[in-house]
């Protein structure tokens, strides 16, 4: 029972997440700002977790506040790195073609239907592990170690790939390469969104395998939900549409994995 009241508590954050980004969208006319409430719904579905299993007294204690201190580093400093670093002025062109136009020519009801009813389902349903992890008891501590250093391993890509693309935006464009493809960009195309599937995972192993073979099982789903978001919806394959048009970026596709860290290819 307990697990059911977590579950629709974290969709209710999710949703009221996701509604308050929608007013903001439609006063500055851009569906984008919803990039930065991603981070922040997963920190308060974490934080409404961990309250009903404190309340109910279910779960562990020390693996309930593991899961939103992980929950809470890497979703807040997510949203400040968007929030410090937007992608210019205008609509993020993966927003576009998802919506066939800009917000004000497809309208509030077709963004609330195509962006922010979507992303905040998928906040929610990559948040199982954790909001299962807050109330039942932890089976394997081992595992839920191995998780940690998982999303060590995912925060670290994440934050680091992150600042060597800021400073690459840095260098003047007289000056700048025409392709970052140095540091972890010289492994894989999309360091960022490697770090936050390694994230994901991590957090599966601490929230859900670490629980046992059954919660891990029925949380898995989370995990692979996120890497397919990452890779195929609105992550690495909508985003490289836009960057094979840039000069270089084919000749650099063609020697650097799109996603997993690898040698580059002669």
């Amino acid at each position: 029972m307990t697990i059911a009241w977590s579950l629709a508590a974290g969709l209710v954050a999710a949703a009221a997440v996701m509604g308050v980004t929608a007013l903001v969208a439609r006063s500055h006319g851009r569906v984008k700002v919803v990039d930065v409430a991603w981070g922040v719904a997963f920190v308060l579905v974490a934080l409404v977790a961990a309250v009903i299993g404190t309340v109910a007294d279910d779960g562990d204690p020390a693996r309930r506040w593991l899961l939103v201190a992980l929950v809470g580093a890497w979703g807040l400093r997510l949203s400040f790195h968007i929030g410090r670093h937007p992608r210019g002025d205008g609509e993020d062109p993966r927003y576009e073609k998802l919506l066939g136009g800009t917000l004000d020519q497809v309208g509030m009801a077709r963004a609330v239907r195509k962006v922010f009813a979507i992303q905040g389902f998928a906040a929610w349903l990559v948040s199982l592990p954790v909001m299962v992890g807050a109330v039942v008891t932890v089976d394997w501590w081992p595992v839920v170690v191995a998780g940690a250093v998982l999303w060590l391993v995912g925060l670290i890509f994440e934050a680091v790939g992150d600042a060597q693309l800021a400073a690459y935006k840095q260098i003047p464009k007289e000056r700048r390469p025409q392709v970052l493809a140095t540091g972890l960009w010289r492994y894989t195309r999309h360091p960022n969104y490697f770090g936050d599937a390694a994230v994901t995972w991590g957090l599966w192993l601490v929230g859900g395998l670490g629980s046992g073979w059954l919660v891990g099982l029925a949380t898995v789903v989370a995990p692979i939900a996120m890497t397919y978001f990452l890779v195929y919806a609105t992550g690495a394959r909508l985003l490289e549409q836009t960057m094979m048009q840039r000069p270089g970026y084919p000749e650099y596709a063609a020697r650097t994995s799109m996603f997993i860290p690898l040698p580059p290819r002669r």
